[in-house]
């Protein structure tokens, strides 16, 4: 997780050496839906991900693929539980674009957010 929170920031140091983000919270919304898609990748695939990041016309698209075949899926925040629930809305609400692409190894979640 703290690894590709790292990457992204990476990413957008030398994306923003060319071309400013137009508004400082889109560095920060892009830090965050990485770090959720890193986590839920960590907390419900079997296996390793990856991450891919790359300049849009007018923005950023953030590819997480992950070794789990079930697509990520809302669920109520209950914090009688431990909380959680809230990153895929959270991922939702950020991005202007989300998409989930399933194979017989895994998923792409792709997100598309304004820079």
């Amino acid at each position: 997780m703290t690894g590709a929170r790292l990457a992204a920031e990476d990413f957008l140091c030398g994306l923003a050496r060319d071309a400013p983000p137009a508004s400082p919270e889109h560095w920060d919304d892009i830090l965050l839906v990485v770090t959720e898609l890193a986590a839920n990748a960590v907390q419900y695939a079997p296996g390793p991900f990856t991450l891919r990041m790359r300049r849009t016309f007018d923005g950023v698209h953030v590819t997480l693929r992950d070794t789990s075949t079930t697509p990520p899926a809302p669920r109520s925040f209950d914090p009688r539980h431990g909380g959680g629930g809230i990153g895929w809305h959270l991922v939702h609400a950020l991005c202007d674009q989300v998409s989930v692409v399933t194979d017989d190894r895994g998923k792409d979640v792709h997100a598309f957010l304004p820079w």
